[in-house]
């Protein structure tokens, strides 16, 4: 299939979700036979280095520029003054629309994949398929921020940007000749919304042998791990809860243990909480991290999409303690794969146990990294995604 693929960022290097799956998809989609033409944003130019990365993959890359900063005075006015909501807004580009015209003009695709709803207004009338890949639904997501904000005087206006975002997400759903959701979750969620919705599942994955290959060994002492990316609301929730009701209870009974607080952005917002027990850093090799610590303990409440951390731990033998909101998109089981509690006190308790029973602790982290192999390898994730090409492609 011959393939015009628009992406919100430029898929590398795979410091976030978005781009880890966008980069891990092209690479095996193109070992595939599929021939794609990326059109992708940038913040800044410094990130256009990377473009040869890309260019191994893909006939051809186009950058364009989005705003650097999300909240400036710009972005905030147009959003005001326009239909569309902030996210749109935010990730608007000058001259890419007109670009995908004249590429529409020049060369013949035989689909046109929109990784998330957003980009989708940078898209002009066209009769060719469009495959809308949403990662997560993303007025689920800003609904939960706004009902968390602790500013009620501007919780109207937000609430109102969250209408609007959902109107045009859902606009778009319907528009796409197809709809790619993460989850089994996310999938029912949309077809509440609109019935009849053609819908396919291609989930989150990950590197099996990437992460398995050993860089490390674990530490002696126990190490408690939260890895994210923290300019996302549902990690730095995440942490507050670890810190305020898990960290405590598990140092009451592991004196001994240390917190790790690792991913992008990790000073920026948790700097204070550095000290003797508590380490937080940002790494260019997270499977150093993964392999040294003892136990992945997410307290995740905010939902929407799938975990990476959770696949990254999977496939490095670390087990992972997390809510059932923080497993969704997984086969996962509780006491299988992966131990789940909701509430922050059995999360504690679940967390201890692992640290000081290594015989489950073993079990646990070998039945989720078969799990991965066999089920969330990019692989096989890539021939699902080749075989919704190859079938919207021919209509």
């Amino acid at each position: 299939m011959k393939v015009l693929m628009l992406t919100p960022y430029l898929p590398y290097p795979l410091l976030t979700g978005g781009q880890t799956r966008s980069f891990n998809l092209i690479k095996r989609l193109s070992a595939l036979g599929h021939k794609i033409t990326l059109f992708c944003l940038v913040k800044s130019n410094n990130e256009r280095k990377y473009v040869g990365e890309l260019e191994k993959f893909c006939e051809e890359v186009k950058v364009f520029n989005r705003s650097e900063k999300p909240w400036t005075a710009g972005n905030i006015l147009r959003t005001g003054f326009s239909f569309y909501p902030f996210l749109v807004v935010r990730n608007w580009a000058k001259g890419e629309k007109n670009a995908i015209s004249e590429k529409l003009k020049e060369a013949k695709f035989d689909l046109i994949h929109a990784e998330t709803f957003y980009v989708m207004p940078h898209i002009p009338k066209t009769q060719i398929p469009i495959l809308l890949v949403e990662q997560t639904i993303e007025y689920l997501v800003y609904r939960h921020f706004v009902d968390q904000f602790k500013i009620p005087m501007l919780k109207p206006l937000l609430y109102t940007d969250v209408i609007k975002m959902k109107y045009w997400e859902l606009k778009y759903w319907k528009m796409a000749a197809r709809v790619v959701a993460m989850s089994d979750e996310d999938k029912k969620t949309m077809i509440n919304e609109i019935s009849g919705l053609d819908v396919d599942i291609v989930p989150n994955g990950v590197d099996s042998d990437y992460f398995n290959e050993s860089i490390t060994k674990r530490s002696r002492s126990p190490i408690v791990l939260y890895l994210g990316n923290f300019t996302w609301l549902q990690n730095r929730e995440a942490v507050e809860v670890l810190i305020k009701e898990v960290w405590g209870k598990i140092k009451e009974k592991m004196p001994a243990a240390k917190l790790w607080i690792v991913g992008k952005e990790a000073k920026s917002f948790f700097a204070n909480l550095q000290s003797g027990d508590i380490e937080v850093t940002e790494v260019l090799d997270v499977r150093a991290v993964y392999q040294k610590a003892s136990v992945l303990v997410a307290p995740i409440y905010g939902g929407g999409g799938t975990r990476y951390k959770n696949f990254e731990a999977f496939a490095s033998g670390l087990p992972v303690v997390t809510t059932s909101i923080g497993i969704r998109g997984t086969d996962a089981h509780d006491g299988g794969e992966v131990i789940i509690r909701d509430k922050p006190d059995e999360i504690a308790g679940a967390a201890v146990r692992l640290l000081t029973d290594q015989i489950l602790a073993k079990k646990i982290a070998e039945n989720a990294r078969k799990m991965v192999r066999e089920k969330y390898d990019w692989d096989p994730i890539a021939r699902k995604l080749s075989e919704v090409y190859e079938d919207l492609g021919k209509k």
